[in-house]
């Protein structure tokens, strides 16, 4: 008889930060559903609200899944760098970008 070894979970990692999600996932339409969207990449809550606080629907639309030209918007690079060491489950208030 084999003794069943412990085998890990896979890890679901973040589309935005690339971190490992934690207890919650948020299922995010990187395109908008209003804009037809239909795929869904996961994400940590605070990562998904960092990109509704800095895009606008439109500007989703057109970048899609570009996920390089997100990363490029200084305030989004900014975030995902001060949120990499962060635990999984990290919550914060995002602040809301003004127009």
């Amino acid at each position: 008889m084999h003794e069943e070894e412990d085998v890990p979970e896979s890890v679901i990692h973040c589309w935005l930060c690339a971190r490992p999600t934690g207890k919650t996932i948020v299922w995010h339409h990187p395109v908008p559903k209003s804009r037809g969207g239909r795929d869904v990449v996961p994400m940590h809550s605070i990562c998904q609200q960092t990109l509704i606080a800095n895009f606008t629907n439109s500007e989703l639309q057109r970048l899609g899944t570009d996920i390089e030209s997100l990363l490029a918007d200084p305030a989004v690079r900014k975030f995902v760098d001060w949120v990499a060491n962060k635990a999984p489950d990290f919550t914060a208030t995002i602040a809301k970008k003004k127009r």
